[in-house]
């Protein structure tokens, strides 16, 4: 067995483990996130309440050979009641919006983290806009029904791609909502092997002391580094990487209003699968209701996809530092040349 073959039969048995079951990966947040809500602002919030931009785009990858209809469903779309974040009177309206066909995720706007250029590319299918209304509080409201081939197939992933997005088009409040990708409009039934990601988390931490959330941006074989941003972060704990090498790296953490990154270097057995990026409360420094925006870029300047089904399954840190050191000696020599007599 090659070392490249050795590196990835290791891994494989390492991470299979810890793969999540495609049948039960539609939420957006994850269950395993412990992530109760994404959220977004309106856009005349002050940005101390943690979102910097006041939108949020989620993509939805329908694999080619599914053929039925699906559902995009939006849990509290509404901005009122028990779950949102209310700043004063209630005036503010959230605008959700369902894109496919060309361009939809293919356009480079539409992989960025702000709200800029053309980033609502794409043929519009639907769109609907929330207030303080109560009919749509803590309840789900359905887009649908779509054709997988109404969005835009990408050879890559061999799927058909939509998009979903939420602006904060007015007032100051936050609304906390989730997303469930179905193959019913009345129930949450899952698509087989769908997949959602986004480029750009804004999302409200739990309110337990001692609660940890995840992210698992996916790897690529050719990541030698990446850098993350996390904004608003609040000293509300830790945020720390962890992987088959790092135990708890620490990433550095911005305050009130203000954005903190730092760059980490990523080893071969960290590549072709997701880290595990670890937002940790801790009971001396506990925030309520903190939300924090988080995204990741490569060393090319990419922004890296955070997806709901971890790609290449979650790391988890390897103790054997002797087993990484023969994969790593490996790897260093798979491309010396070799002269025969």
């Amino acid at each position: 067995m090659t070392h490249p073959q050795l590196i990835r039969q290791i891994l494989s048995n390492v991470f299979m483990l810890s793969l999540v079951i495609p049948m039960f990966a539609q939420p957006v947040p994850p269950t395993d996130s412990n992530i109760p809500f994404l959220v977004t602002f309106g856009k005349a919030a002050g940005k101390e309440f943690g979102d910097d931009d006041f939108s949020q785009t989620f993509f939805l990858s329908i694999p080619a050979e599914i053929n039925t209809p699906i559902y995009i469903r939006v849990f509290d779309p509404n901005v009122g009641g028990e779950n949102d974040e209310i700043i004063g009177p209630i005036d503010t309206k959230t605008k959700f919006s369902i894109y496919g066909g060309k361009e939809t995720y293919s356009n480079k706007d539409a992989r960025q983290t702000n709200p800029l250029g053309n980033y609502k590319s794409g043929v519009l299918l639907d769109s609907r806009t929330f207030d303080g209304t109560e009919k749509s509080d803590n309840a789900w409201y359905t887009f649908g029904p779509f054709a997988p081939k109404q969005g835009e197939f990408i050879k890559e992933f061999n799927a058909y791609l939509f998009k979903i997005v939420a602006d904060g088009i007015e007032g100051n409040d936050g609304n906390l909502y989730r997303y469930y990708f179905s193959r019913s409009s009345t129930s949450n039934i899952a698509i087989e092997g769908a997949n959602a990601f986004s480029y750009e988390w804004t999302f409200r931490m739990p309110s337990e002391p001692t609660a940890i959330c995840h992210l698992y941006p996916y790897v690529t074989d050719d990541v030698v580094s990446i850098e993350q941003y996390n904004f608003d972060w609040d000293d509300d704990g830790i945020i720390r990487i962890v992987s088959f090498e790092k135990k708890g790296e620490w990433a550095k953490m911005s305050n009130e209003s203000n954005l903190a990154t730092s760059k980490h270097l990523i080893g071969v057995t960290e590549r072709n699968s997701s880290l595990d990026i670890q937002f940790a409360k801790t009971k001396e420094k506990s925030k309520r209701n903190n939300n924090v925006g988080f995204s990741v870029k490569n060393q090319y300047g990419e922004f890296m996809p955070f997806y709901s089904i971890p790609i290449g399954g979650v790391q988890k840190f390897k103790y054997d530092i002797n087993l990484i050191e023969r994969l790593r000696e490996g790897e260093r020599h798979k491309g010396d040349r070799v002269f025969q007599k």
